[in-house]
């Protein structure tokens, strides 16, 4: 076992051994997942998603298929679990992910502040470190460490490798102490809308693009600050985060579950991903959404 993994090991106290982890996921359920297992899964709010129904032909959401599906991702990638596979390869989808692969591809921005789970926010350099993470989960709510991650992403990159916090303004704040200029940063939490948006006063030779997402059950408040802070934001199942991007949006990307661009630097990022995919697909005339919007 590598040093590293030995000091975090060591360090974590023997009321922590147990991974556990909890993911918001497929229609805002809850899922809690300890040692590889899902242990725990709240009953969706949302009962039909798109996404699910076009690559899992998943028609209905319900607890068992929910529990089904994570453990379908523990098993094959490792999903909360030393065994986690934490790349992958660009495969020409849309979604906020694939953007910032793009943007590290095209040198448009130097670093990615992101959560991972068994690490919390972690900083990403890598193309395909983002795609691997980014684009197998989402929604992580809470995690515990998991040393045996630490390698790949590198010590100095964690930024709280003894308990895995997620904290996305510390994310960005270790970002630009480690010299980074031009730096991504994923926000789910209305709450660090205003953290962020004095950050960016206060460091005005660094540019900081924020992606928002997981914005399903926003409040039109919450949803509000974070479209306000946003480079890019992403629909999902948001009542109200659909509302203010399909009024104020000066680019959207997708019907289904919309992405939207705010400022000209997010639209211009859209376009440079809509040019590696080869363009836009046509647009449906009825395309289908997630019910119940929440």
């Amino acid at each position: 076992m590598r040093e590293l993994q030995k000091k975090y090991i060591a360090n974590i106290t023997i009321g922590n051994i147990m991974s556990e982890h909890i993911i918001e996921a497929l229609g805002k359920s809850q899922i809690t997942i300890k040692n590889g297992k899902v242990v725990e899964v709240t009953e969706p709010e949302v009962k039909y998603c798109p996404l699910f129904d076009h690559h899992r032909g998943i028609k209905k959401l319900t607890k068992t298929v929910i529990a089904e599906n994570i453990q379908f991702r523990i098993d094959d990638f490792g999903m909360c679990t030393p065994d986690r596979q934490l790349r992958m390869k660009d495969f020409l989808n849309f979604g906020i992910s694939e953007i910032m692969c793009t943007l590290l591809d095209e040198n448009i921005i130097d670093s990615v502040v992101m959560v991972l789970e068994g690490c919390g926010t972690v900083i990403v350099t890598e193309p395909e470190l983002v795609q691997g993470i980014g684009g197998r989960v989402s929604g992580l709510v809470k995690t515990s460490p998991i040393p045996e991650l630490f390698y790949e992403i590198g010590e100095g990159n964690i930024v709280y490798p003894e308990t895995a916090d997620i904290n996305q303004v510390d994310g960005i704040k270790l970002a630009i102490k480690k010299g980074f200029k031009n730096i991504a940063v994923t926000v789910a939490l209305a709450e660090d809308a205003e953290k962020i948006r004095k950050l960016q006063k206060e460091t005005p030779d660094i540019n900081i693009y924020v992606f928002v997402v997981h914005t399903s059950k926003k409040s039109p408040e919450e949803a509000r600050a974070l479209f306000d802070v946003c480079d890019v934001a992403t629909a999902c199942a948001s009542k109200y985060m659909r509302e203010i991007g399909e009024a104020e949006s000066i680019k959207t990307v997708g019907q289904s579950i919309p992405i939207f661009a705010r400022t000209e630097n997010g639209k211009r990022f859209l376009e440079l991903r809509l040019e590696r995919i080869g363009g836009e697909k046509p647009k449906k005339d009825n395309p289908d959404l997630p019910y119940p919007l929440i």
